[in-house]
């Protein structure tokens, strides 16, 4: 059966799925939808309309299933191919992989969101608030991942979510500081990943295009 994802060229949520596709060797055909940088997601795509009632990317389409929503993916991807694992066997270990992964979509990427209409007044107290509440997520996984090459021990569906969540908040002024020289280092070894290269580096492109800045720390990312 082909599989098919559909996503965004801006899509976050979208470049979660499509890392951990390439990540676990599963093949799929890419759907980008129509995407403008003032009109957003309008019009919707009739496919991604019909299956999500949110209208949002990502959606994956695999013969008969059908899902949105980047975790619901994720838990796919792990029960059809097991191999590589991308939740740590350990049960603690998986527990915390699975609380980082909701940390970044759900408490870090909100600020992230807000900072996002607030570009030009940075210094506006809501964007201050944002950047502090960013800030805090940040300096709880600097203590997590203490030793770990990974946030979890082992690399997992949890650095994925935080990679792409990190790179979004440098884009709108959350950036990390010499205060996280761990997650630091953990952001230089996942630039390095195949996958994350092979989908992050159409992104930046598409940026590029757009005329917008890229983060200094993604700079060297390019698409293949």
């Amino acid at each position: 059966m082909t599989m098919t994802l559909y996503s965004g060229p801006l899509s976050m949520f979208g470049a979660k799925a499509e890392i951990a596709a390439r990540e676990k060797a599963i093949g799929f055909d890419l759907v980008t939808v129509p995407f403008d940088m003032q009109r957003l997601y309008e019009p919707k795509h009739p496919e991604v309309l019909r299956i999500n009632p949110k209208g949002q990317v990502p959606v994956l389409v695999h013969g008969a299933v059908e899902i949105f929503d980047s975790t619901q993916i994720f838990e796919y991807f792990e029960h059809l191919q097991p191999n590589p694992p991308l939740w740590p066997a350990d049960p603690a270990d998986r527990a915390r992989a699975r609380l980082i992964e909701h940390l970044s979509d759900e408490v870090y990427f909100p600020p992230i969101i807000r900072l996002m209409g607030l570009q030009g007044r940075l210094d506006d107290p809501a964007a201050v608030a944002a950047r502090d509440a960013a800030a805090a997520v940040c300096r709880r996984l600097e203590e997590m991942i203490g030793d770990s090459a990974f946030l979890a021990g082992a690399y997992s569906y949890a650095d994925i979510a935080f990679f792409m969540a990190q790179l979004f908040g440098e884009r709108m002024g959350a950036r990390l500081t010499d205060g996280s020289p761990r997650l630091m280092a953990w952001r230089q070894r996942m630039s390095l990943r195949a996958a994350v290269r092979s989908v992050v580096g159409p992104m930046l492109a598409y940026l590029r295009g757009q005329g917008r800045p890229i983060p200094a720390p993604f700079a060297d990312i390019q698409a293949p």
